[in-house]
């Protein structure tokens, strides 16, 4: 099991300010968003907005794998993508009815934000709002369980029980939140689901050690459980095509438990009526 970096007081305020920056590039989109936008112009005004906050994205011309740099500066996932939609894969402007997953990465002065919030387009659907509401949900109940007297075990315990036990809705498979800091990604993984077997997620019976740093976040679909993606190709769908959301929070463990740095998310007016 990989090494999961610890941060010391002062690292935990650069990753404070980090974390900030991704708040207050949602902030600003969430008063720029309009029906009849296209994704390229979101990203635009996501480069833009950075540039002007003096920080740059940490996910354009990121490598994963065997798949090409990302080409956009946010991951920007409508209605069925679940995750790391680009700028153009969907060309069509937003229209009512439409949701849009917008996950946020940032670097600065050597540190990384990552968080994502979900965004309807006009009134959401009964089907959309409750996938908003479990979605928002479960990330503050898994929260609360990230201190030091649990182990990761009762995130997923959290989040699972109030999505699918709870709600009846479905928490992807086969994806998780993730340490990060002075990189996108580090130890440990975080599913938000219980494993059938300890060998699924050994990280899962780890204690929340204090000065562990987490991008935590649940990704949920309306009726599966599994995704597709094209060979080659970044955009992660659900396989039958149903609705899906994407929430995540940065958050450090401490002695005293969770501390979220993407603080302020949670205010934000997510259902754009312009």
């Amino acid at each position: 099991m990989a090494r999961v970096p610890l941060l010391s007081t002062s690292d935990a305020e650069h990753a404070a300010v980090s974390a900030q920056k991704v708040v207050t590039v949602h902030q600003r989109l969430a008063e720029h968003l309009r029906v009849g936008q296209t994704l390229a112009q979101i990203d635009a005004f996501v480069a833009q907005t950075l540039d002007a906050i003096g920080a740059k994205s940490c996910f354009k011309g990121y490598r994963a794998g065997r798949l090409p740099p990302f080409p956009s500066h946010a991951c920007l996932s409508v209605n069925d993508c679940v995750v790391h939609g680009t700028a153009g894969y969907h060309e069509k402007p937003m229209a009512p009815g439409d949701l849009l997953s917008i996950d946020i990465g940032v670097a600065y002065r050597g540190w990384m934000g990552d968080a994502a919030w979900t965004y309807s387009f006009g009134k959401p659907s009964e089907d959309a709002k409750r996938l908003m509401d479990a979605g928002k949900d479960s990330l503050r109940l898994g929260i609360e369980q990230l201190h030091p007297d649990n182990t990761y075990m009762a995130w997923a315990m959290a989040v699972q029980g109030c999505v699918e036990g709870e709600r009846g809705l479905h928490l992807v498979r086969g994806l998780g939140g993730h340490g990060y800091g002075r990189k996108l990604h580090a130890p440990p993984f975080i599913s938000n689901v219980v494993p059938r077997s300890p060998m699924e997620w050994p990280e899962g019976t780890k204690r929340c050690e204090p000065g562990t740093l987490l991008a935590v976040e649940p990704m949920l679909a309306l009726t599966t459980s599994s995704t597709e993606q094209g060979v080659g190709k970044w955009p992660i769908f659900t396989s039958d095509g149903s609705l899906s959301v994407h929430y995540e929070h940065d958050v450090l463990i401490t002695a005293n438990g969770p501390r979220v740095l993407t603080e302020g998310l949670d205010d934000l007016l997510d259902v754009i009526e312009r």
